[in-house]
């Protein structure tokens, strides 16, 4: 059994020992992810059973760990095509009930706040900042992600694989739109329990206000996405634990011990990510800190390796090393106007630059027969 991950993209530019330090990095990475995904399926078990939410936290654990434990990536693309059916069907119908109650699109957009619908931020400082920040933290961060990879490299063909990623990444932007949407006519239609916990809004209104039907829909839906999510969150690094970091040590594996290392790591992973959704319950937080790590850490390695021949081992390990070390600098002792993803990443792009001039023969000896590799041209 032979599991392709971004490490092995790593491994063949850069070298074993990058490949291990950048599955160290990968893994931490998806923590936050998969806590983010278990805090909103506990959100939606107390909402609908009234259940403790940490109850419904290990609840939501439990069952996502079963169907990734014996599905693996088969399970989880079957149930990925369906589930992304209902939650686009769920949230069309709950966009356009609350619309209507609203008094629909046209009225809304012409009672709203001047400026609300502005895609630009103020040409402030800090509000720049911030939105540069939002946008590279996840449309970059995203980038070097293993489920990501898992997806393309699973796909049928390579034209399969083209086709699927831009429908995917249309899709990411149109109906991503929705819960947004929901949540702004909802604010709008009853302002009075906008009032309390932003990460119950919805659910609250679906529940007083809406009719049987779209609540089974809407709650559907939103199961569907956290389920959907959540599940290849954790083969994700499950895969690259095991693979890159627990199959190396192995002599001569057999395929019945390959499964049981990546199942194994599936445990592995769901535990460690429990424990933080259990620690910190903000959504938003939890799925911003997940990104940000991958995004000072392996983007620019990964950009390195894909599109710059002269790129080396030495600078792949600086760049991830100082932009971890200057984000979690900045993210706990940092200005608050300050965005800790900006910076890190800039110190990220010189570590990369760097390692061209000044070398370590630790990470650079294993790849001496290879100058492309080597980073010699």
């Amino acid at each position: 059994m032979n599991i392709l991950t971004f490490g092995d993209l790593y491994k063949n530019r850069f070298g074993r020992k990058v490949e291990f330090l950048s599955a160290l990095f990968m893994i931490p990475s998806y923590f936050g992810w998969i806590a983010a995904q278990l805090v909103a399926m506990g959100i939606v078990i107390h909402s609908l059973f009234g259940f403790d939410m940490y109850v419904g936290i290990l609840l939501a654990s439990v069952v996502v760990l079963i169907y990734t434990y014996i599905g693996g990536m088969w399970a989880i693309s079957i149930t990925d095509f369906l589930q992304t059916i209902l939650i686009i069907v769920g949230l069309l119908v709950l966009v356009w009930d609350l619309q209507d109650k609203a008094g629909g699109f046209q009225t809304v957009i012409a009672t709203a706040k001047p400026g609300f619908f502005n895609f630009f931020p103020p040409m402030e400082t800090e509000a720049v900042l911030a939105y540069i920040a939002a946008w590279i933290t996840i449309g970059l961060g995203s980038i070097p992600q293993q489920d990501i990879f898992q997806r393309v490299m699973s796909s049928k063909s390579e034209k399969v694989a083209v086709y699927s990623s831009f429908l995917g990444g249309g899709l990411y932007l149109t109906v991503a739109f929705l819960p947004l949407l929901a949540g702004y006519f909802a604010r709008r239609v009853y302002p009075e329990i906008a009032a309390g916990d932003n990460q119950m809004i919805l659910p609250h209104v679906v529940l007083v206000h809406s009719t049987l039907l779209i609540q089974i829909l809407f709650f559907g839906a939103l199961l569907s996405a956290i389920l959907s999510t959540a599940s290849g969150a954790i083969l994700a690094p499950a895969s690259v634990l095991g693979e890159n970091l627990i199959k190396p040590t192995l002599k001569s594996p057999s395929e019945k011990l390959l499964l049981k290392v990546m199942r194994f790591s599936v445990l592995i992973v769901t535990i460690v990510s429990t424990g933080m959704a259990l620690s910190e319950t903000n959504i938003y937080q939890l799925v911003a800190d997940s990104s940000s790590i991958s995004l000072v850490s392996l983007f620019v390695p990964l950009v390195a390796a894909i599109f710059w021949k002269k790129a080396n081992a030495t600078g792949a390990v600086y760049a991830m090393f100082s932009g971890m070390i200057v984000w979690l600098g900045l993210k706990f002792f940092g200005p608050q106007w300050l965005p800790p993803t900006i910076p890190a990443l800039a110190v990220s792009f010189l570590g990369q630059f760097v390692g061209k001039y000044i070398r370590i023969s630790l990470f650079e000896q294993e790849l001496s027969g290879d100058p492309v590799a080597a980073g010699g041209l």
